[in-house]
């Protein structure tokens, strides 16, 4: 690591303010890091980097390293100014050891030690502490090291007297509690994702990546800041200007970077970041962009004769069609709603963040006034695309109204409890009838689908809502779509896509999946969408039947069979190749069946991986495919 030595004075003990004690972390750690699964166990990790990036932030620190090792533990390593080791005036115990020991205890909460920063509310470290099997804290400071090491959360050493170092910053080791997590695996993919982000957000910072697992490196760095993330958003559509529209500045001590281009596609990418937290939800920063957007397109469209005198102006939803966007703001005391950091809340940020963009827009549309008339046609087509499909919405509402409101094929459950229903969304008419004969008709119903359904990542909305499969799923949610999506009107909360285990189910699920994600994301983040896994195998030796969901099962019951070459194995290829008993048996009776639910745990990768797999550009597909090939099995093509 580079050496980055730098004034420390305005670090010390002082800046360290105490709120409260960390008893609850082991016997509730859902309520600080959302869950015990695979999204809390990399928010572990995001909340050390997290403390990193809060120093280079505040301009003490430009390389942060992480490596994942062998046995999973974390290692993340910074330059900064390294955590101040004096007493603190709160137990006289070393600072350190406060920060890694005490919920809220934290630079963030001092007068001054960082104006801006991220992170679990400031609770980040010390929960990362108390949630590992062991952490070993190293910090050189004035050109002295010094270590020492907790065991779930409790110091088991002293902090050492020091040697000399010849480097500046913090290194903290940690081992995610197995008693805590329920799988300790990292996702090197999900890791990189968020480190390309903090790169982007930040130029000029270097963060690096090894995993000793497979002995993978990787390393961010962009120059470019927020024009460049926008870039690499695009990379694989095709833009209607040549560079991306790039504010930055401050408006009433709010510090505002945005930048933006439109594309040939029929989506929006929209990412906003709060004291770099992605705050998935938006919040009054995303309001104020979104104002300012449409107020500005419409006056330089005006101004420039581009649009008539008749026509009406473009409104937000005019505008959203191929805009690709990033929007970054720092502040002193964000409001968060919820405590995962998802929308922000602080009125003020609105009206800075209109006005800033507003003036912003105003003189680069001056500058280049060639980027205007793109923008505007783009709009208008979208704006015609979503009067047609108003028309076909209201079609559908008619058919509702006149008691035609549930499409015929969906074989409905009895109980109007959404919170106790289930809707199995089945490929193909044969496996629907299984599934019709062998449901719970109590709680369970079925919809059939036959053939895949229109590609939406390719799709016009009024094309999309013209496709008759669509129409059947929209109408059976009873839910609505984009806008107009009401989670109280949904009439089942478990939403279940159950397909064959070979390419055309695997496609089948990805274009439901890809229309899910697009139109009616609230499902994933209320956690309403599941996915079924139907058995590979029917094992029989005798009388005894078995059913098995991985080839290790398959290999563990025929190596335990008395005879194994008297065990009969009958590969399932497809739903439909089981009777209405063994589908309930197997995939349908919630006793026996496996459902994986279906998360948004990160939504720029989520974006990237349906872009690739679902847009135009084939070589990134073609790339993808072959990159995780090794990860796909009991795939029959």
């Amino acid at each position: 690591m580079s050496e980055n030595i730098n004034s420390t004075q305005d670090y010390s003990a002082d800046s360290i303010k105490v709120l409260e004690g960390l008893e609850a972390v082991r016997k509730r750690p859902g309520m600080y890091i959302g869950d015990t699964g695979e999204r809390g166990l990399h928010h572990l990790v995001y909340e050390v980097v997290d403390n990193a990036v809060d120093e280079a932030m505040a301009g003490y620190c430009d390389r942060i390293n992480i490596i994942i090792h062998k046995d999973e533990s974390i290692t993340v390593q910074d330059n900064g100014r390294g955590i101040p080791t004096d007493p603190h005036p709160y137990n006289g115990r070393p600072t350190s050891e406060v920060v890694l020991t005490v919920l809220h205890a934290g630079g963030k909460f001092g007068d001054g030690a960082y104006k801006v920063s991220g992170g679990l509310h400031g609770v980040g470290v010390s929960v990362v502490n108390a949630l590992s099997e062991w952490l070993v804290v190293t910090i050189a400071r004035d050109g002295i090291e010094k270590s020492q090491r907790f065991e779930r959360g409790v110091p088991v050493s002293e902090l050492s007297r020091g040697v000399p170092a010849n480097w500046q910053g913090t290194r903290i080791e940690y081992l995610p509690d197995k008693e805590i997590f329920e799988d300790v695996h990292h996702s090197l993919d999900t890791l990189k994702s968020r480190f390309k982000e903090l790169a982007f957000l930040n130029p000029g910072l270097k963060i690096s990546v090894h995993d000793e697992r497979t002995d993978e490196s990787r390393e961010y760095f962009f120059k470019g800041g927020i024009g460049a993330f926008v870039k690499y958003i695009d990379r694989d559509r095709t833009a209607l200007f040549e560079n991306p529209v790039v504010l930055s500045g401050t408006r009433d001590n709010i510090s505002i970077d945005v930048g933006f281009e439109y594309n040939d596609s029929y989506q929006e990418h929209m990412y906003t970041y709060a004291n770099l937290i992605h705050t998935i939800e938006g919040g009054t920063h995303l309001v104020g962009l979104r104002t300012a957007l449409t107020r500005a397109i419409n006056e330089a469209a005006r101004t420039g004769k581009i649009l008539k005198d008749k026509e009406e102006n473009l409104s937000g939803d005019d505008l959203k069609e191929g805009l690709s966007c990033v929007l970054s703001v720092r502040l002193s005391e964000p409001q968060f709603e919820g405590q995962t950091k998802t929308k922000l809340g602080n009125s003020e940020v609105r009206g800075a963040v209109d006005s800033f963009i507003y003036e912003g827009l105003i003189a680069a549309f001056e500058d280049r006034p060639e980027i205007v008339k793109p923008i505007v046609e783009k709009a208008i087509r979208a704006r015609r695309a979503r009067e047609a499909a108003k028309k076909a919405r209201e079609l559908v509402r008619k058919g509702a109204m006149s008691g035609m409101s549930l499409p015929g094929k969906l074989a409905d459950c009895s109980s109007k409890h959404a919170e106790d229903t289930e809707l199995y969304i089945v490929e193909g008419d044969s496996a629907g009838g299984s599934a019709k004969q062998g449901r719970d008709r109590k709680f369970q119903a079925i919809l059939p689908l036959r053939g895949k359904i229109l590609n939406v990542e390719k799709a016009h909305l009024d094309k999309m809502l013209a496709n008759r499969e669509i129409q059947t799923i929209i109408t059976a949610l009873g839910c609505g779509i984009g806008n107009e999506f009401d989670a109280s009107k949904l009439r089942y909360h478990k939403i279940i896509i159950m397909t064959d285990a070979d390419v055309d189910g695997a496609h089948i699920s990805t274009l439901l999946l890809t229309f899910f994600y697009r139109h009616m994301p609230e499902l994933l983040s209320h956690g309403y969408l599941y996915l079924a896994q139907p058995p590979l195998y029917r094992v029989q030796y005798g009388k005894e039947i078995n059913y098995c969901y991985t080839d290790k099962e398959l290999r563990q019951h025929v190596d335990k069979a008395p005879d194994p070459s008297k065990v009969s194995v009958q590969r399932y290829k497809g739903l439909g190749e089981m009777n209405p008993e063994q589908l309930w048996e197997t995939t349908m009776d919630p006793s026996n069946r496996i459902l994986k639910k279906v998360e948004l745990d990160d939504n720029f990768l989520a974006d990237e991986y349906f872009d690739i797999l679902m847009g135009d550009k084939v070589e990134p597909r073609r790339e993808f495919i072959i990159a995780n090939a090794h990860e796909v099995k009991n795939l029959d093509v």
